[in-house]
């Protein structure tokens, strides 16, 4: 009976010690999953904090490509508006010149009538120098000469071909003869022997060779 009950004991005391050592593993292995959780929320937690810089760091480069974007516009904007304004600003400057060329025109042509109308006043009239040498040749017995009246000469500015003859109309100025038929003023000057750059109403200049 004694060694029953001893027996008993032993039994109960394993007993006590396998379930200690079962709950035993139970807690630790309760430890060690809840340490492999946290350290699972921990990296989660990590993670999802990268992936929101990212996605800021998204949004600021897709801002910054827009203001690039309408920077470009503004910039190819300006520009075009700055090359109309060099093209009007050279328009003008070839209006300028061009009006600068006739008021200049018109001063030589003004100095040269003002030079023309001196020496009317000054030289004698024609008929009277006729009727003076008729005269003068009458009294000495001799027919008087009368002066060859110039003729035709070829201007021409070469001898192949015949050459284009422009007649100058009222307002017309060398430079803008000059513009019409696509040639220099030097040109046309040296063409028609012209001393200077005042021409006439009615007068006919070489302006080009026909071949």
């Amino acid at each position: 009976m004694k060694g029953e009950n001893y027996v008993n004991k032993l039994m109960v005391r394993f007993s006590y010690r396998i379930v200690t050592v079962i709950c035993g593993g139970l807690l630790l292995s309760g430890c060690v999953m809840a340490e492999k959780y946290e350290a699972e929320k921990a990296r989660s937690l990590n993670f999802q904090r990268l992936l929101a810089q990212e996605e800021k760091r998204t949004g600021e480069l897709d801002s910054e490509v827009k203001r690039s974007k309408n920077e470009l516009a503004e910039y190819e904007a300006r520009n075009r508006e700055l090359t109309a304004q060099m093209q009007a600003s050279r328009e003008e400057m070839a209006r300028v010149q061009e009006e600068a060329d006739a008021m200049k025109e018109s001063a030589l042509l003004e100095r040269k009538a003002k030079a023309d109308m001196k020496r009317a006043r000054k030289a004698p009239p024609v008929e009277a120098m006729t009727d003076t040498m008729g005269q003068s040749a009458s009294a000495l017995g001799i027919a008087p000469k009368v002066p060859a009246m110039p003729g035709p000469t070829d201007s021409s500015p070469g001898s192949m071909g015949s050459p284009t003859v422009h007649v100058v109309k009222p307002g017309e100025t060398l430079y803008r003869i000059s513009r019409r038929y696509g040639i220099t003023v030097d040109k046309i000057r040296k063409w028609n022997k012209l001393p200077d750059d005042i021409i006439e109403v009615g007068q006919r200049l070489i302006v080009g060779q026909e071949s």
